[in-house]
């Protein structure tokens, strides 16, 4: 029973492990991994704890005091008078009170700073998220740099088998004295030198793909194909990327600090009560001990504040002003980097168009030379230096159809689609 428990979580994992990768979800597997990413959460259950903190501004505060105190002097009559029968009170006096103040009406402060905890908590998301997008470009280098070693491998073990074929040729030549002797010695310095590339090409994928797992916090198989992304671009000038939004909730915050404000200036009614024990009481006369209450309604007006709000008003609108010019200048930056990506594409598709001609007339050239390496009338190196040709001019090809994917991927990166 084991084994075939065993031999199933064998069969799951190879699955997993062959599993294709796209470059959608690296960059979703990047995002979640990324540390940045934890501050997410974190900056929410802030945000909750600073509301709720504002929110026990509308319950009412509580307060208990005690105190003993001897005093110098107390209250007397200057001069005595018998018909006047009045306690001297003590010099050693003592109270205990417990005092309720309520907010009955705020002018809405409570509810202006709980809308701008909410926009800063919200700003700082989005700025979270800036942050992680930036990783974007990143795994685009990583991600399109190891499908080129895949395809450079691929590239190379099709070569590998056709000097394989041709040196069978040559060796069955050499047999019956239509070759040269020395002629298979080429082809299999030309093999071992193809078992170099592919080690090197194999290396430097494998590091690759180690940075790559760092990123997205996954394992990658030796056996994992990464799929070519579909990467139609909109060559419009339009930018959806995140930090345009964060200028507009930067504004936002500034509106809701400004709204802030404006509302402190209102009036602000408390109801307050007060309850007490002590020697003396309200009745400063009568010298004993005493419990006492009172209550009533507190106005509070900042009538005049000397355009303290009014400044802080206009400097907040300076400050909107400020965001307003970097929005801009982000945007310039923005419109100059899509340019040149256009121009990066329009460069490869130029690339792509004359290797593929370049190939088709190396293809015509290495079939004359396969005739003639037969007849005798070229040698088995000049054969070779036709076929790599032929094989470099794929290489470049697969390199700048790679290149341009690249290139399309970061349009859409800069642009924010």
């Amino acid at each position: 029973m084991k084994k075939i428990v065993l031999f199933l979580l064998l069969i799951n994992f190879n699955a997993f492990a062959q599993e294709p990768l796209n470059l959608e979800r690296c960059y979703e597997l990047a995002e979640i991994n990324y540390p940045k990413s934890k501050q997410s959460a974190l900056v929410k259950e802030q945000s909750d704890l600073n509301s709720e903190i504002i929110k026990t501004q509308k319950y009412p505060k509580i307060d208990f005091d005690a105190q003993a105190t001897y005093q110098s002097e107390v209250i007397h009559f200057p001069t005595e008078n018998p018909g006047l029968l009045i306690e001297i009170p003590n010099k050693d006096q003592y109270r205990a009170t417990l005092t309720v103040n309520q907010l009955i009406y705020g002018g809405g402060t409570i509810d202006a700073a709980i809308a701008e905890e909410n926009a800063k908590s919200i700003t700082q998301l989005q700025k979270v998220n800036v942050e992680l997008y930036q990783l974007k470009p990143r795994i685009n280098q990583i991600y399109f740099s190891i499908l080129l070693t895949q395809e450079k491998k691929q590239t190379l073990f099709t070569k590998q088998k056709q000097v394989e074929e041709k040196l069978k040729e040559i060796k069955a030549g050499i047999k019956y004295g239509a070759v040269l002797p020395t002629s298979d010695a080429i082809l299999e310095a030309e093999l071992l030198k193809i078992k170099q590339q592919l080690t090197d090409i194999e290396s430097s994928r494998q590091n690759m793909i180690q940075t790559l797992e760092k990123y997205i916090g996954s394992p990658v198989s030796n056996t994992s194909t990464f799929t070519y992304p579909t990467n139609a671009i909109d060559l419009s000038n339009s930018i959806n990327r995140p930090e345009m939004q964060l200028f507009n909730l930067q504004k936002t915050q500034i509106d809701n600090t400004s709204s802030m404000l404006q509302k402190n200036r209102l009036p602000k009614i408390y109801g307050f009560a007060q309850g007490g024990y002590g020697n003396p009481g309200l009745n400063l006369l009568d010298n004993s001990f005493q419990a006492f209450y009172y209550v009533g309604l507190k106005l509070n007006w900042n009538v005049f504040d000397w355009n303290k709000t009014k400044k802080q008003t206009q400097a907040l609108e300076l400050n909107k002003q400020i965001i307003e010019s970097e929005r801009e200048e982000f945007k310039l930056h923005t419109n100059i980097q899509l340019e040149q990506q256009a121009l990066e594409v329009e460069k490869y598709n130029e690339f792509i168009h004359s290797d593929q001609t370049i190939i088709n007339l190396q293809k015509h050239i290495l079939k004359t030379a396969e005739s003639q390496l037969k007849n005798g009338v070229i040698t088995s190196s000049d054969y070779m230096d036709q076929l790599t040709d032929l094989y470099e001019a794929e290489i470049n090809l697969k390199t700048h159809q790679i290149q341009l994917l690249l290139a399309q991927a970061n349009y859409k990166v800069i642009q924010g689609n």
